[in-house]
């Protein structure tokens, strides 16, 4: 197995296969080696695909021919067991999904496919894909690499786990209020959920409630993530919600044409927060502003009248429980593992409850916007606390006892609002675990949080750490 080849990222192992450095079949093998060396420890991928060496060789002999070639051509990519991969195990976390094979990819699948990579594995995730810890009663629980005593996040905390341990180098994950941000903090790696509706969610369960759910990249480097994103992006014609044609420009390494503006906030408004993440906050903060971008500290109002992970709380719940019901209808209870079981006994939402909250979650877009006439972005943390113990459903954060809901206090908004972010490393806790920030912008602003990413990656105090397995 080549160890520097499994932890280069997707788009120097494309630049390398354009380059016939090094062969598809070559990249292909080095990560299936890699998944049969260290997947027992960490339980991230669930079912590898049974043509991934197959295809491989197809594109080989594609790179020999001189055909013109994709952007990711000849790259493996891994996709989360909800999203949908033709003739490979989907079977979404659940023992009622055993053995299902969709018969079509996922529209997110397919254009990864069509960019020329090639699909090498589906990764864990908790039981329709609903919870913060990836574990379930089909497929088991995810390790996190730093610590196999710890939790990798959820909902795609396989996706996570899979590309910090280097068996993937990209892959897909989808995000309802913390999923595809969260577990790349716990483990370290980076991964952006686009503005709502910019990825067309086709092929994915559950859409409950669609106006929530996001398809999005996971990687190891924001020019991985800018690189799918250009190929993820654009309306399908199947997903209503995925109808905006606002082109994308990823503008990484490109002079702005006036001094970005960015606040920096953990609070109040996201709940409490560990201050050593505070700490790796106002340390990305100072960074940028090291290198000529205006930063200040700030507030969003509207943050603090409304708390966001209570009104999703009221909005979700009662869209969801109808699609746990319906893919649970006929089948015992001990087929359902604990979560969704929870979901399915909560009580319904008020109708003066939920159109109060639909109210608040109005007040919250109105918040951001008033904040983005202003500002270019918004750096916070992703998560209160790093990777957390297998289990643990009671937290004290910065003195003030919680429950394990809160970890989505800084996620949860942008999913209410629908606004972009991502996640990337910044900072190491005194236990040696990761610890990422949250870059936030407007409407369709990947581009700006993207740059501006990139400019904390090139001065990131802990960029190249790898997790020792």
């Amino acid at each position: 197995m080549n160890s520097e080849l499994v932890y280069q990222d997707a788009t120097k192992l494309a630049e390398l296969i354009r380059t016939k450095e090094v062969s598809p079949v070559e990249v292909v093998q080095a990560h299936l080696d890699r998944i049969s060396a260290v997947n027992s420890k960490i339980n991230a991928i669930v079912t590898v695909a049974d043509d991934a060496l197959k295809a491989a060789k197809v594109a080989e002999a594609a790179v020999l021919s001189g055909e013109t070639l994709g952007p990711l051509h000849g790259v493996p990519f891994t996709a989360k067991d909800s999203i949908d991969t033709a003739g490979v195990l989907t079977q979404r976390g659940s023992p009622i999904f055993k053995g299902r094979r969709p018969h079509t990819d996922a529209t997110s699948v397919a254009r990864m496919k069509q960019a020329g990579g090639i699909l090498l594995a589906k990764t864990n995730l908790p039981e329709f894909s609903y919870w913060i810890e990836s574990d379930n009663l089909l497929t088991g629980a995810t390790n996190n690499p730093w610590d196999l005593t710890r939790t990798s996040g959820g909902s795609s905390g396989g996706e996570s786990a899979a590309i910090a341990a280097g068996m993937s180098p990209i892959g897909l994950g989808t995000d309802l209020a913390i999923s595809v941000r969260g577990p790349a903090a716990q483990t370290g790696i980076t991964s952006m959920k686009a503005t709502h509706g910019r990825v067309p969610m086709t092929g994915i369960w559950p859409r409950a409630p669609r106006r929530f759910w996001h398809v999005g990249p996971m990687a190891r480097s924001v020019r991985d993530i800018a690189l799918a994103f250009s190929q993820l992006a654009g309306p399908d014609g199947l997903d209503a919600f995925a109808s905006s044609t606002v082109p994308f420009d990823a503008g990484i390494g490109r002079q702005p044409y006036r001094q970005l503006r960015v606040g920096w906030m953990v609070g109040p408004g996201f709940g409490p927060v560990d201050p050593e993440v505070t700490a790796t906050v106002r340390a990305a903060a100072e960074a940028l502003k090291d290198i000529g971008v205006f930063v200040e500290p700030v507030g969003i109002p509207a943050l603090e009248r409304d708390f966001a992970l209570d009104v999703f709380n009221k909005l979700h719940v009662m869209e969801m429980k109808p699609a746990f019901a319906e893919a649970s209808a006929g089948r015992r209870q001990d087929e359902l593992f604990k979560m969704a079981k929870t979901m399915l006994s909560l009580p319904d939402t008020s109708m003066k409850d939920y159109i109060e909250a639909e109210q608040a979650a109005e007040r919250i877009r109105d918040g951001y916007a008033d904040y983005f006439a202003r500002y270019d972005a918004l750096i916070t943390h992703v998560l209160p606390i790093p990777a957390h113990k297998h289990g643990v459903e009671e937290f004290v954060i910065d003195g003030q006892k919680v429950d394990a809901t809160y970890l989505q206090g800084a996620t949860v908004p942008l999913n209410v609002a629908g606004l972009p972010g991502v996640s990337m490393r910044f900072g190491t806790s005194k236990e040696g675990l990761p610890i990422n920030v949250q870059i936030v912008g407007k409407w369709q602003a990947e581009s700006t949080i993207l740059h501006v990413a990139s400019l904390l990656e090139a001065v990131s105090p802990v960029r190249g750490i790898r997790p020792t397995l």
